[in-house]
């Protein structure tokens, strides 16, 4: 059975149109919820998604911190209609992040290095 996308719904169960992604809830394992998704970091040349960026803290946009998170850390949860990750908010604290008047250096392949030894290195839940 072949899925079918229309301009009306823009999802299907295994794809989704980049503007439906931004705005959703991110969950921590336990069911905290932990921040949504401000934009995604897209491969040019492979056309994959490498880094979500998660909106995390502040009040009504202020204060926020952003968090890329490698995109393959993230699974769709269908019954929370979010995403979930093995962190929990202490560990978020800690982790690679930006401010929203800071602008990082997604060129620097040392920037992305960091994000990815973090992750790599960091014991999840």
């Amino acid at each position: 059975m072949s899925e079918t996308m229309t301009t009306h719904t823009r999802e299907t169960t295994s794809l989704i149109a980049s503007d439906k992604v931004e705005g959703t809830a991110v969950y921590a394992r336990s069911g905290e919820r932990l921040g949504t998704i401000s934009n995604f970091m897209v491969n040019k040349q492979t056309g994959q998604v490498a880094y979500a960026i998660m909106s995390f803290g502040g009040f009504l946009g202020m204060g926020n911190k952003y968090h890329p998170l490698p995109w393959k850390n993230l699974n769709y949860d269908p019954e929370r209609g979010g995403y979930v990750v093995d962190l929990m908010p202490e560990q978020l604290k800690r982790a690679p992040a930006y401010d929203a008047d800071d602008v990082p250096n997604w060129a620097n392949p040392s920037y992305r290095a960091g994000i990815d030894d973090y992750y790599s290195r960091t014991p999840l839940m």
